[in-house]
């Protein structure tokens, strides 16, 4: 029986992330899957980390899409994605408009359930001045994540205009779902108060090829998803190409 064929992995980041917030997953899942990997990049979107943006450039979904198609385009083969979060939102649309730009999705902690509502409830989360007040140690942390990037207290501005916008006219719809036919496993935590079981196995049964993982006691932030399991989302994915 022959090797399985080696991949790049792109890894994205999510709402109010960074590449650095994700480099120590990018590591461990290049260690875990070397027989799977050939590479690890990771995706920064601008506006965050250590990517500026003009301060009168908006977030945008579709501009997200764009600047992800410019990394895939790097890689020299259709390679796997690992996106938590946005970056799994941003992904699951870069697939439908361009299929098989990635060989296959493994997305967590990913919000499908987007109307006016729902946006106006999770942007209204994203108060500068609440934030400061109520978890100072939070608002020092993203401080630090985006000290190069303009500064947290834009870096939440923006991202609760895109999650209006995107309240407004979801990106993603079963009709787009529908064109999504890559393998995809849509993880989800079964502590995570952003993300519902139901929504994330909806999502998964509208895509062709697609399933859905339910990491028990598993809370929404990346940093407190054990990492065997992010690991084991992973290669499950990879080996089944």
């Amino acid at each position: 029986m022959s090797a399985p064929r080696r991949r790049p992995l792109l890894v994205a980041h999510g709402a109010l992330g960074s590449a650095a917030q994700m480099q120590p997953i990018a590591e461990a899942l290049g260690d875990g899957l070397s027989s799977l990997v050939s590479r690890v990049d990771v995706l920064e979107f601008p506006g965050h980390g250590q990517s500026p943006l003009d301060d009168a450039e908006a977030f945008s979904l579709p501009q997200f899409v764009e600047v992800m198609a410019a990394a895939t385009a790097r890689c020299e083969t259709p390679p796997l994605l690992f996106g938590y979060s946005m970056g799994g939102y941003v992904a699951l649309a870069l697939e439908a408009r361009a299929p098989r730009t990635f060989a296959g999705i493994v997305t967590l902690g990913t919000k499908f359930d987007w109307d006016a509502a729902s946006a106006e409830r999770e942007a209204a989360r994203l108060d500068p001045t609440l934030i400061a007040e109520k978890v100072p140690r939070f608002a020092a942390m993203l401080a630090d994540r985006h000290a190069r990037a303009g500064g947290w207290e834009g870096v939440l501005l923006r991202t609760a205009r895109l999650l209006r916008e995107n309240g407004r006219a979801p990106l993603l719809s079963a009709e787009v779902f529908e064109r999504i036919g890559v393998p995809v496993t849509v993880a989800v935590g079964g502590k995570d108060d952003t993300v519902s079981v139901d929504e994330s196995r909806a999502a998964a049964t509208m895509m062709l090829r697609a399933t859905c993982e339910v990491l028990d006691h598993v809370p929404h932030p990346i940093e407190r998803v054990p990492m065997d399991q992010i690991i084991a989302l992973c290669t499950a994915l990879g080996q089944a190409l």
